[in-house]
């Protein structure tokens, strides 16, 4: 079994900035895309940015310049540092990633963490 649990999340005044955190473990071979998701209330859950094993890195538009993806493979870990904050940032990011758990089977699984709570105030 796998587990993604996200920290980092919060209150914070626009313009303001956190750092998320990641951590998967459990039955882990290797890790392929690992991401952040959003899903404010009312709305479907959207990419938020996503980095690839190795390290290339994609961005919603309304992110690109504030927010920045990156990860630790020793430690299983992907982050998203988040910068200039607004309030339409507001929602619960989930993170995600594909996980290979066998060296016998090569294929990829995705899980998602539990959600982590951000909240941008005006």
């Amino acid at each position: 079994q796998v587990q993604l649990v996200e920290s980092g999340g919060g209150l914070v005044q626009a313009g303001g900035s956190l750092r998320l955190s990641c951590a998967a473990s459990g039955s882990i071979v290797s890790l392929s895309i690992m991401g952040w998701y959003r899903q404010a209330p009312g709305k479907q859950r959207d990419l938020v940015a996503i980095v690839t094993s190795g390290n290339s890195t994609n961005y919603a538009d309304s992110v690109k310049g504030r927010f920045t993806i990156s990860r630790d493979n020793a430690k299983n870990s992907v982050y998203l540092q988040m910068n200039s904050l607004k309030p339409e940032d507001t929602a619960v990011y989930y993170c995600n990633a594909g996980v290979r758990s066998s060296i016998l089977d090569t294929r990829y699984r995705g899980y998602w963490g539990q959600g982590t709570q951000v909240t941008v105030s005006s």
